[in-house]
C-alpha cells in the first residue's frame, strides 16, 4: 500500500487499486492542540458541524508524514502508518497470529508475579503469549485475601456471572455445577449459555494436596482446523446448526442458541462452544440430525484425544489465564479424602486484555 498526491487530492494504492481518500475523512482527523485533547485523545470539536464541501488547500508528503491544510484553515499532520492501519480495518490484536498446538506442546512459558508486573514490559510479553496460544500461566501470585480479584481488576474489570464476582472451586455437598465435585471433567468451555459467553477465565491455585486433579487444556482452534481439513461435512454442519445451551439451578434458568463452531464475517474461526451436558439440538429432518450427531461425536473424539490434550498440575500460587472462546479446559479425577484442592476463579472480557496490551505498547513505545 502506498500514498500518492495529485491535484490537491490524496490517493492510496492497495495492490494496483488506486482510490481517493475523502477530504472530510482527513479533516475529521486533524490533531493539533486546538482540535484534540492530548491526554484523552478525544476531539474538541464536533465533526458534524463542519461544512460538507470541505476542500484541501495544500499538501505535503515527507518523512512518512502527510501534512494538510484545509479550506477552513485547519491543519493536520498525520502519519502514513496510521492511515494505512485504518484502511486495514483491523486492530493490532487481530494481527497477532494464533499458533496452533497439540499434546506435544510442553515447554510453555510461566511468568513470575511481582508487585509492578501490571505496568511492566513482562506483562506485555505475557499478553502477547496469551493471544498466540490462548493461555498463559503466572507463578508466585499471592494466595491470600482473594487476590484473584486484585489481579483481574489490575488488567481490566471482573465480569460478574451467576457464580458471583469470583468463585471457589473445591468439592462441596449439593453443588449446582460438576466443577464443585471431585469428578473428572472432560474438555469443555465455560458458560456456553451466557449472552455473551465470558471471554477470559482465570483460575488461581490456592492449595493442591491431592495426587490427581490435573488441569487439562485443548486448543479448539487447532481441533476445528483439523476437522475442517479432514471432515468437511462435519465441520460445515457444526458451523451452521444453532443448538440450545442451558443452565438450570433453583434460582435461575439461563439459555442461548449458538453454533458449536462460530465463524466471523469472513468465514474464519471466531469461537467454540462445547459442553455436552448442557447442549440440546433442535428437532429437524432425520438425515440432518444423523449428520449432526456424527459430527458432534467426531468433534468430541478429537477434543478428548490424547493427541490434542495437554495435562499439568497447577501448584499453589500459579494462576492460569485462558481464552474461553478458543480453549477447552477440564480436570482429572481426584480423591477429596487425600487433602484439599482449592482454586479460585473469575472472568474478564476481551477489552480488558486488549486495553492493557495497547496501553503497555504505547508506554514502552513497542
Amino acid at each position: 500500500m502506498k500514498t500518492e498526491l495529485k491535484d490537491k487530492k490524496v490517493f492510496f494504492d492497495n495492490g494496483g487499486s488506486k482510490k481517493e481518500i475523502h477530504p472530510f475523512w482527513l479533516r475529521e482527523r486533524v490533531n493539533g492542540e486546538t482540535f484534540i485533547d492530548k491526554k484523552t485523545q478525544q476531539r474538541l470539536f464536533d465533526p458534524t458541524t463542519i461544512k460538507k464541501d470541505i476542500m484541501i488547500e495544500s499538501l505535503n508528503l515527507s518523512n512518512n508524514f502527510l501534512e494538510i491544510k484545509f479550506s477552513d484553515g485547519a491543519h493536520a499532520k498525520l502519519t502514513i502508518q496510521e492511515i494505512f492501519r485504518e484502511f486495514s480495518q483491523k486492530n493490532e490484536i487481530e494481527h497477532i497470529k494464533k499458533i496452533e498446538w497439540d499434546s506435544s506442546f510442553k515447554d510453555f512459558n510461566k511468568y513470575e508475579f511481582r508487585d509492578n508486573l501490571f505496568e511492566d514490559k513482562k506483562m506485555y510479553e505475557a499478553l502477547i503469549n496469551f493471544y498466540q496460544y490462548g493461555f498463559v500461566i503466572f507463578k508466585d501470585v499471592p494466595t491470600k485475601n482473594n487476590f484473584i480479584v486484585n489481579f483481574a481488576n489490575s488488567i481490566g474489570s471482573i465480569r460478574r456471572t451467576n457464580f458471583g464476582e469470583f468463585f471457589n472451586v473445591r468439592s462441596k455437598p449439593s453443588p449446582n455445577d460438576l466443577a464443585y465435585t471431585s469428578y473428572s471433567l472432560s474438555p469443555h468451555t465455560d458458560s456456553p449459555y451466557r449472552i455473551p459467553v465470558p471471554c477470559i477465565q482465570m483460575l488461581h491455585c490456592i492449595e493442591n494436596k491431592v495426587t490427581g486433579g490435573f488441569s487439562t487444556l485443548v486448543d479448539g482452534y487447532t481441533v476445528t482446523q483439523k476437522l475442517k481439513k479432514d471432515f468437511l461435512d462435519h465441520y460445515k454442519i457444526l458451523t451452521q446448526i444453532k443448538v440450545r445451551f442451558q443452565f438450570i439451578d433453583q434460582n435461575v434458568i439461563l439459555e442461548d442458541w449458538a453454533e458449536m463452531i462460530q465463524l466471523d464475517n469472513d468465514g474464519k474461526f471466531k469461537q467454540v462452544r462445547f459442553s455436552p451436558r448442557l447442549d440440546f439440538v433442535p428437532l429437524m429432518d432425520k438425515e440432518k440430525l444423523e449428520l449432526y450427531f456424527s459430527a458432534r461425536r467426531k468433534l468430541s473424539e478429537l477434543y478428548n484425544s490424547s493427541e490434542y490434550k495437554i495435562e499439568f498440575k497447577l501448584m499453589p500460587g500459579e494462576l492460569l489465564m485462558m481464552d474461553n472462546h478458543r480453549l477447552l479446559h477440564g480436570r482429572t479425577e481426584y480423591d477429596s479424602n487425600e487433602g484439599d484442592r482449592f482454586l479460585q476463579g473469575c472472568y474478564i472480557d476481551y477489552d480488558s486484555t486488549e486495553g492493557k496490551l495497547k496501553h503497555l505498547k504505547r508506554k514502552f513505545n513497542l
